[in-house]
């Protein structure tokens, strides 16, 4: 792979504006369909934190107030790097309306906000979905120490391109069976208004329109604005780890969008062992539908290496 060096952390906003001119340019004259992904990846050097909007997140995800960084904010600082890549003009998947699937992270050390951070991001693993195009977006963020560069965090983000079909990619097939989603007791109630989505788009940086508002949503497909996936998994993760401490990895399947406004019962459930924590699960769903929308477990590195 090459590197190409970004001056700074991209905007968001100026990136997903860019991303509705490639659009409507698009539509004139479609040419993204080489099904192929740039061997190149995105690197912003030596990038610190923004403390007020550190602690805004913090407040956001009911994450106790630290100096040092939640995972899912890390996710958040890199995650504008990686979408620089979506909304290149060679990358081969639109970058509006891409809908959330899967996260996988490694949380390696507790990351201090001052701490200078740099982050490298690349795309892989194109692939054909039942409902379109699939896609990994892989960050990793590290410190420079005595030693060299250290990895500190790393995360990879499956994204779909729904409705968008390939020519070199087959679709699987469909008539796969899901085992019947039986809800466990509740530990929690979620009530998340019409505003969520604008929320966390506040403090994050992403105003994807399918978050914002029911019009812009469905101007993109969708019934009606629907939560960030980073919003739920930052606020799950959060509360399955801040009373542990030492590294973690952490995933979320995304099953079915929580749109807005909604409730959304969670149920987190921690596991013990003679040695003490040895991880979590947790799963949320609709209480009244029973439809369940993400599932995911916590788990000590040192117990996942073990």
């Amino acid at each position: 792979m090459t590197d190409t060096q970004l001056s700074e952390i991209p905007t968001l906003g100026r990136l997903y504006a860019g991303a509705v001119g490639s659009a409507a340019k698009s539509r004139l004259s479609p040419s993204k369909a080489a099904g192929t992904l740039t061997a190149d990846r995105h690197v912003v050097r030596g990038a610190s934190v923004d403390l007020a909007r550190l602690t805004d997140f913090q407040r956001l995800v009911q994450h106790s107030a630290s100096d040092y960084l939640p995972t899912g904010y890390v996710h958040t600082f890199a995650f504008p790097v990686a979408m620089s890549l979506m909304a290149r003009e060679d990358f081969p998947l639109p970058l509006l309306g891409m809908v959330h699937l899967r996260n996988e992270v490694q949380h390696l050390r507790p990351i201090h906000y001052g701490e200078a951070l740099t982050v490298t991001a690349w795309a892989e693993n194109l692939a054909g979905h039942r409902a379109g195009t699939q896609v990994e977006l892989v960050a990793e963020v590290t410190v420079e120490a005595d030693g060299g560069p250290e990895t500190v965090w790393r995360g990879r983000s499956t994204y779909l391109a729904k409705g968008v079909f390939l020519p070199k990619f087959d679709r699987p097939d469909k008539s796969a069976v899901r085992a019947e989603f039986v809800p466990p007791l509740p530990t929690a109630l979620w009530r998340l208004g019409a505003d969520a989505g604008r929320n966390y788009a506040r403090v994050s940086g992403d105003f994807n329109p399918i978050h914002l508002s029911r019009l812009s949503a469905k101007a993109l497909g969708m019934k009606q604005s629907l939560a960030h996936g980073m919003y739920l998994a930052s606020r799950v993760v959060a509360d399955s780890v801040q009373t542990h401490e030492g590294p973690f990895q952490w995933t979320i399947d995304f099953e079915a969008p929580v749109f807005l406004p909604a409730t959304v019962a969670v149920a987190i459930s921690d596991e013990q062992t003679p040695g003490g924590w040895s991880g979590s699960t947790f799963t949320g769903w609709n209480p009244r539908s029973h439809r369940r929308h993400f599932s995911g477990s916590v788990t000590p590195l040192a117990a996942a290496r073990a």
